[in-house]
Formats: structure tokens, C-alpha cells, sequence
């Protein structure tokens, strides 16, 4: 991920920043949706920095290092910005059912899981060198994507990249307009066929 935030004087700043960044992003997005018919929308600095609030808070309760505070963050606005129009962004700290509050806190979660699985990835093997550790992560990750891609269904492969960004059987299930049943039916044959493709039982 690229790292828009190299340093971090204060939160105030922190915030400022963020906000430039997501403006921008969303600004860029906008020649493309004129181009589709489509008016530009773009979120308010309010909602940026409200939600830059919101993730640091969430953060911080689950234990994440502060330094990864800001690409955390960064990858939650991401996820907005392809998922909730950025006129609508007020609506996902609103305490009720909404859509975008529905998105948003599923954006978190994903984030916050992800980001705890590499920590505890990093921890399995302290005695090797990190880039030894970092280059057995990246050719397991390329063997599996090989295996994947000859193996599994465009909805398997699907499934499983859901479930790795940390969603729920019923998110992934209302994700792809199919039902729990066969979420957990197409989960358990995708996972079968790669054990088989790499020789388990």
C-alpha cells in the first residue's frame, strides 16, 4: 500500500493530511464519473475528519501500533470510496441501520482483522530474518493464487478473498446475492479442491 503519510507530528495534523488525501481521491474519481453521466459528489471535510476520528478510536481499542494508525485508515477511506457515494458519508456515524453504516463498520472490521492476522503472522516465525519471512508469505501467497485461478470458480475465488479480508459467511452472502447455505457450500468445496491441489488429505 502506498504510504501517503511518512510522518505524523501531531493528530491535528494527522487529520489535515488525511483529509487532503481523501478530497483529492475522491476528486480524481470525478473525471470518470462525469465521463459515465454521472455529477461529481465528493465527501464534506467534516465526514473525512469525523471518521479519521472514529478509526484512530477504533484502533487504539484494538491494540494496533500507532504507526500503522494512518494506512489503516487509508484503507477504510478506500473501501468508502468504492462502496458509498461520497455525498453520503455523513450518514455512517449515525447511530442507526443504514446501508453506509453498514459498510463502514464492515470496512473497520475487515481492516482491524486483516491488519491482526499480519501481526500475528510476523510473530509465528521470530528466529528468521523478516525478509526470509516476508518472501515464503509472498510465494505461498503466489502458489495459492496459481492454484486458485486453475482450480476454483470465479465465485470460489471470490469467496475465499472475502473471507481473507475478514467477512462473515452472511456479509459475503448478501455481498453476492446468494444465501448463507451456499456461501458455506461453495467455502468448503473451494477449500477441498486446494487441499487436493497441493496433495493434503
Amino acid at each position: 500500500m502506498t504510504r501517503y503519510l511518512p510522518s505524523l507530528p501531531s493528530a491535528a495534523s494527522s487529520r489535515n493530511v488525511m483529509v487532503a488525501v481523501v478530497m483529492g481521491a475522491a476528486l480524481a474519481a470525478s473525471p470518470a464519473r462525469a465521463a459515465a453521466g454521472t455529477a461529481a459528489k465528493e465527501p464534506s471535510a467534516k465526514a473525512v475528519t469525523d471518521i479519521t476520528k472514529y478509526c484512530q478510536t477504533c484502533w487504539r481499542n484494538a491494540r494496533l501500533p500507532a504507526d500503522q494508525w494512518p494506512d489503516c485508515t487509508q484503507a477504510v477511506f478506500v473501501r468508502l470510496l468504492e462502496r458509498v457515494e461520497a455525498d453520503k458519508w455523513g450518514a455512517v456515524l449515525v447511530d442507526n441501520e443504514t446501508a453506509e453504516r453498514r459498510e463502514f463498520l464492515r470496512a473497520i472490521d475487515a481492516v482491524k482483522k486483516r491488519t491482526q492476522r499480519a501481526r500475528k503472522f510476523a510473530a509465528l516465525s521470530p528466529d528468521l530474518p523478516g525478509r526470509a519471512v516476508n518472501n515464503a508469505a509472498r510465494d505461498d501467497r503466489e502458489a495459492v493464487a496459481r492454484a486458485s485461478a486453475e482450480h476454483l470458480s470465479a465465485r470460489q475465488r471470490r469467496i475465499l478473498e472475502l473471507t481473507a479480508d475478514g467477512w462473515a459467511v452472511p456479509e459475503i452472502a448478501t455481498e453476492l446475492g446468494t444465501t448463507v447455505e451456499r456461501v458455506s457450500d461453495e467455502k468448503y468445496k473451494a477449500i477441498k479442491k486446494l487441499q487436493h491441489a497441493f496433495g493434503a488429505a
